[in-house]
């Protein structure tokens, strides 16, 4: 797998493991606008994103608020977090980098099957004739009660 140059075992391990992420968006208004996120890292070295057809406002996943910011400013961060009641286990992955709407003609072949894999409600949901997010990975900052 290809991947962004400060990805280490740890976090590979950390992002298959995260079942959600909080993927945030710069609004016009310049606040952080944060939502929560089904993702997958292909082999591509990008982290991909569904816009499922979960019930949102608009049927039209090109309306979302996030996709709109990310049309007008694509500087994106996600955080994915494990979380335990045993504190020595908390860790934490923010990365930083450039989203991108991908139409579907342009989705690379295994997505999809990789996202239903991972997110087995997905196999209900129409993602091939969906835009999808990609985020090209440019930093990674770290954190993890153990340190390591």
């Amino acid at each position: 797998m290809t991947v962004g140059p400060d990805l280490g075992p740890a976090d590979l391990d950390l992002l298959a493991a995260a079942r959600s992420a909080t993927l945030a968006t710069i609004a016009p208004d310049g606040l952080p606008r944060l939502v929560p996120v089904c993702f997958v890292l292909w082999t591509d070295g990008r982290l991909w994103i569904a816009l499922d057809e979960k019930p949102k406002r608009d049927d039209d996943p090109r309306s979302l608020a996030r996709v709109r910011d990310i049309l007008e400013r694509p500087s994106v961060a996600l955080l994915v977090e494990r979380w335990s009641e045993d504190w020595s286990q908390l860790a934490w992955l923010r990365l930083s980098g450039t989203a991108a709407l991908i139409e579907p003609s342009a989705v690379p072949a295994g997505v999809v099957a990789a996202l239903r894999e991972r997110y087995p409600q997905y196999l209900g949901h129409d993602l091939e004739s969906r835009p999808m997010l990609a985020i090209a990975l440019e930093r990674a900052v770290r954190w993890s009660a153990s340190g390591g």
